[in-house]
């Protein structure tokens, strides 16, 4: 299968700790470049996508991550600014960014991989397009497989990754990229 696209969390997948972490503030793994880096040089496009309802509470602005994906040399990002009550159709498990993303960039969902570290979000949002989902187990990774597994229980990830390089390194190999 010749994949199109993959879309990668933030926090917790990139770097960081699964919490909020201000874009001047936040450092990526050691690896993540690299792995972004490994991905473009497959020939897919990458994208950021992740839920930072703090700029809905003017902590952050959406700028500063957009600044902060394309430092990364990601092709793009898609960032939900709601808070989850608001109940909006972008913020993750909605699969409302990865339908943007397939309308911008003329994607069939169903080729692309979604590589994230929370299964009640990004493993359902994956799910819910058909996208291929790899599930990391830096940041909240390992309680998604552990004490939160329930609420995600319907959904099972294509790969459980131990970190976002491992997971490229998968791509490559399961798919001969």
């Amino acid at each position: 299968m010749k994949f199109q696209a993959v879309f990668i969390d933030r926090d917790g997948t990139i770097g960081g700790n699964g919490h909020f972490i201000h874009p001047r503030d936040f450092t990526p793994y050691p690896f993540s470049v690299e792995a972004i880096h490994e991905l473009k040089a497959m020939g897919m496009k990458v994208f950021g996508f992740t839920n930072q309802h703090r700029i809905s509470r003017d902590e952050a602005k959406a700028d500063d991550f957009m600044q902060e994906f394309s430092g990364y040399g990601l092709d793009g990002a898609y960032i939900c600014p709601h808070e989850p009550e608001h109940l909006c159709k972008c913020h993750k498990p909605a699969p409302g960014m990865l339908l943007q993303a397939a309308r911008e960039h003329d994607l069939d969902l169903t080729k692309c991989i979604v590589i994230g570290d929370v299964g009640s979000t990004d493993m359902l949002a994956a799910a819910a397009v058909g996208a291929t989902k790899i599930l990391v187990k830096t940041g909240w990774g390992e309680g998604s497989l552990g004490q939160f597994r329930a609420s995600w229980a319907h959904t099972e990830p294509d790969y459980v990754a131990n970190n976002l390089l491992d997971a490229v390194h998968w791509i490559k190999g399961r798919f001969g990229i």
